[in-house]
């Protein structure tokens, strides 16, 4: 029976951001900016293009700047129109699109798993996608991954589909690690079988290389197994956990990997989120060529002071 049309993502913004304090202790990670935009409009922007119609977001408290984000805002439309700065309209061009925002909360800090869980009652019998909220995918998230996992779901039939980038083998202990099925990695074709997922592996222990890059497309058996997975750590239920049980139950779980010009933008942490600031805006059309002007004076003048600390 071919699946129907997947059009429904399921985008976890409930986490604390600790990370990143202070920035987050008052507003969402999510609703931080990288360049011209807070990071979950891109995420939500990358998702309409590439089919997706309705958005749930799972909450937590403090989270009520995304929902604000979203809405409609009649007044400032009128007041830009007023006061003769029509022209900045076009910004708010995201609160025209076709589509319908949810939210409900996950009333405790109990992991990804849990979070993807409360989502269960909207999803009911649906397909869906899982897109983390503090993620990018590519710059300026020009990319259409999920398109192409959507495309692959449906015509292999999987139960999941899973996003991989490749990370340095020390940095895997950070990361849900694949491994895929013999030697699926070299069969030729976009996307490989798994034969397991693990988490945050040791480097010695990692089968693979390869990090799960924070979007999944799953058919909604992933809640029963979710429901059947013990918490670890920290009373925290691990998706990828869920995603094992999967695979053990006989599950059709398949990994698509990312190339390189469509790589994870993660805002967990403040070297990648100063990376990825600065990776954007110097990409940005106006005010790029400037400020990568601007920064070439800059570490010249840090390097003739640090040439002179040197000598001295």
């Amino acid at each position: 029976m071919p699946s129907p049309t997947v059009d429904l993502a399921v985008v976890p913004v409930a986490g604390r951001g600790t990370r990143l304090l202070p920035l987050t202790k008052s507003q969402p990670k999510e609703m931080l900016p990288v360049g011209r935009k807070p990071v979950v409009q891109y995420v939500v922007e990358e998702l309409v293009r590439c089919g997706i119609k309705r958005f749930l977001f799972i909450t937590g408290p403090g989270k009520t700047a995304i929902e604000n984000h979203f809405d409609l805002n009649p007044e400032l439309i009128q007041m830009l129109r007023e006061s003769g700065k029509e022209e900045l309209l076009k910004e708010l061009s995201f609160e025209r699109a076709e589509v319908d925002y949810f939210y409900t909360r996950q009333r405790r800090q109990l992991g990804l798993g849990h979070a993807v869980l409360c989502s269960a009652t909207m999803v009911k019998d649906q397909p869906f996608v899982v897109a983390l909220g503090d993620s990018i995918i590519g710059l300026q998230a020009q990319s259409d991954v999920v398109r192409r996992m959507i495309t692959l779901f449906e015509a292999e039939s999987a139960d999941a589909v899973i996003a991989f980038e490749t990370v340095p083998r020390e940095d895997v202990v950070h990361y849900g690690i694949a491994q895929p099925v013999g030697n699926d990695l070299n069969n030729g074709k976009e996307y490989f079988r798994l034969a397991g997922i693990i988490e945050k592996p040791t480097p010695q222990d990692a089968p693979s290389c390869l990090a799960v890059a924070a979007r999944y497309v799953f058919r909604p058996a992933i809640f029963d197994h979710l429901r059947r997975t013990p918490p670890g750590k920290g009373e925290e239920i691990q998706l990828t956990d869920a995603i094992q049980r999967m695979i053990e139950s006989g599950g059709n779980v398949l990994g698509i990997r990312l190339p390189p010009h469509e790589r994870r933008f993660d805002i967990g942490n403040f070297d990648s989120y100063f990376r990825a600031f600065l990776e954007f805006a110097l990409a940005d059309e106006e005010c790029g060529p400037g400020l990568r002007d601007f920064l070439k004076r800059v570490l010249e003048t840090q390097e003739r002071i640090g040439a002179g600390q040197g000598r001295e």
